[in-house]
């Protein structure tokens, strides 16, 4: 894996502020970091901070990073229950002359415009074409409850109030994708 390349690549994401997308490094080395984007405006993920989670294998920039939302959200083209993303540059359209930064750029491209037709969670994408109205409800709720900043700090505020430490806390719904209850079960079981 070419390091020099991909210390680069988060030092341009981390100067460019206006794009609504960032990343950290998770650990120790660069193979795994953790992308945030901003819902895109007058889409229902207007006002949500979605998390990602990124794992660079040995081969990049020559096989994409994976990828997978932390978060929980509702999207045809994302997995409503493990974050999983159905994206042709994630998969068979990459070429090494992609980033990361280009990576997530598409990912919030793709909230913008959704691909029913080619889903990656059935039931959503059915709901898309189907229920225009009801999508719209339910994408805008599990956005302001899984994404927003309110939401984040009120579930981390809520678990601080059970005894649990911050570290404990923020891991737990980290994991749980935001939703308090599956943390909660989590640092309880």
């Amino acid at each position: 894996m070419d390091l020099s390349r991909v210390q680069k690549e988060i030092r341009e994401i981390s100067q460019d502020k206006a794009s609504g997308i960032s990343v950290r490094v998770l650990g120790e080395d660069l193979t795994r970091l953790e992308g945030t984007l901003k819902g895109p405006k007058d889409t229902v993920y207007e006002g949500g901070i979605f998390v990602v989670d990124i794992e660079i294998k040995g081969v990049y920039p020559f096989e994409p990073p994976k990828m997978r939302f932390k978060s929980k959200i509702w999207h045809p083209n994302v997995s409503s229950q493990n974050g999983a993303i159905c994206l042709d540059i994630l998969k068979d359209q990459w070429s090494p002359a992609l980033t990361i930064k280009t990576a997530l750029l598409s990912l919030q491209a793709l909230l913008c415009s959704p691909e029913p037709n080619d889903p990656q969670d059935a039931v959503v994408a059915k709901q898309y074409l189907n229920d225009m109205p009801l999508f719209e409800q339910t994408a805008r709720h599990w956005t302001r409850t899984y994404a927003s900043e309110t939401a984040s700090q009120k579930n981390l505020k809520q678990l601080l109030e059970m005894g649990f430490s911050e570290e404990d806390a923020s891991t737990a719904l980290d994991n749980a994708g935001g939703d308090l209850n599956t943390a909660l079960a989590a640092l309880l079981g």
